[in-house]
């Protein structure tokens, strides 16, 4: 039995990186999956390759700050596969770079809505579906960035990601008797359109002391024992998938 069998999964920013490694793992581990993101061309390469390896998915455009993309994500897993069980909230922005002073109100306010609030708004949306079936898994994709270093030009982003600890651990106190569990997942560099060129994935490389940066695959195989029942004692919790980068620093 594979470990997501009869599940349905929502997986926002998954059109690329991360959200399109973990689509493609969760559908081949048995789950029907509902692909988030704002790039329709590249929302549909992605379903397609699910299907041609016998999965099942669909896609959802949106904007995830927007409240209507999370609604209609879920009016879309229930109506087409029957329920939602799992979502993995995943879509982030880097945003402004720039010492906190020289960054606007607005960009400040841009790269919250899209890392920490959009989180907010996912898991308002999902939990009541997730209410109706008896349990559910939340996992968010947190950053080693605001959790065990600070970067320079990088506040902002730091500080959404860091946001993502207390929303889990809120989410844990208000639902963990009901079944519902939360998790955020923080890694490392990652091999995604965030990491910039190639001299920037070496000096982030550096970081770690495994010295490399990771595969959005290996990111995804972390997110699947997160929605999975192998972690079914999990919730409120915090796991690094960060190449060792928060050993060598704390």
């Amino acid at each position: 039995m594979r470990l997501l069998d009869g599940k349905v999964a929502i997986i926002t920013g998954a059109s690329s990186g991360i959200g399109k490694a973990a689509a493609q793992l969760f559908a081949a581990n048995g789950a029907s999956v509902v692909l988030v993101a704002r790039r329709e061309e590249c929302l549909k390469t992605a379903v397609q390759e699910i299907e041609d390896q016998g999965g099942r998915a669909i896609a959802v455009v949106g904007d995830v700050s927007e409240e209507r993309t999370h609604d209609e994500a879920v009016a879309a897993a229930r109506m087409t596969f029957g329920g939602l069980h799992i979502a993995f909230n995943n879509a982030g922005l880097v945003g402004a770079m720039a010492p906190l002073a020289e960054i606007q109100p607005r960009q400040w306010s841009e790269v919250l809505a899209v890392n920490l609030t959009a989180a907010f708004l996912g898991a308002r949306a999902q939990i009541p579906a997730m209410l109706e079936y008896g349990k559910g898994a939340l996992i968010f994709t947190g950053s080693f960035v605001g959790n065990s270093v600070g970067l320079p030009g990088m506040a902002p982003y730091g500080a959404a990601k860091a946001g993502l600890l207390g929303l889990v651990r809120g989410i844990a106190a208000d639902y963990g008797a009901n079944g519902i569990r939360a998790n955020a997942l923080l890694p490392g560099g990652t091999a995604t359109d965030l990491a910039g060129n190639a001299a920037q994935r070496e000096w982030a490389a550096g970081l770690h002391a495994m010295k490399r940066i990771a595969h959005p695959e290996e990111i995804a195989q972390a997110a699947l024992f997160l929605a999975s029942d192998m972690s079914s004692f999990v919730t409120g919790s915090a796991l690094w998938a960060d190449g060792g980068n928060a050993a060598v620093k704390l």
